[in-house]
This record gives C-alpha cells, structure tokens and sequence, in this order.
C-alpha cells in the first residue's frame, strides 16, 4: 500500500510503500495523534523505519496497493 506523509515544515512529503494494511496503518496513526506516542512509526516493504513525530504531522494519504506490472505491452 502506497502511503505519502506530510510533514510540518518540509518542503516534501514522505513516499513509501508499507506491506500493512490501511487498517494497521490507520490505526499505528490514529494512536500517534491521539498522544498515545510521541512517534508514529512505520515499516516499508524492505524493513526500513520510517519514524516522524506525531507533532508535526500535517497528513497522511493511503493509497491503493499496488500491483507488480510483468513484460511490456503497449498502453
């Protein structure tokens, strides 16, 4: 799943694709703003963290899991 956060104060968003569901991600953000943690804390397909303090989120977008394209073919 495709997954752009934004961040106070940067001028770019951060871009990564999370094999967790939009409901563990949901929930990991939900919990992070409610002050249950001062960071959220994310984990990319290749087992790197992503780790951004929940005081300067400004958005979190989920997108639609992505599919692996094989071959070539004209589109």
């Amino acid at each position: 799943m495709e997954v752009k956060i934004g961040v106070q104060h940067a001028p770019r968003e951060i871009v990564l694709e999370s094999g967790q569901s939009a409901e563990e991600i949901e929930r990991v953000v939900a919990e992070a703003l409610a002050g249950k943690s001062q960071l959220l804390s994310l984990e990319d397909e290749r087992g790197r963290k992503i780790l951004v303090p929940s005081d300067r989120l400004a958005y979190i977008e989920l997108g639609e899991p992505t599919t692996r394209k094989v071959g070539f073919s004209a589109l």
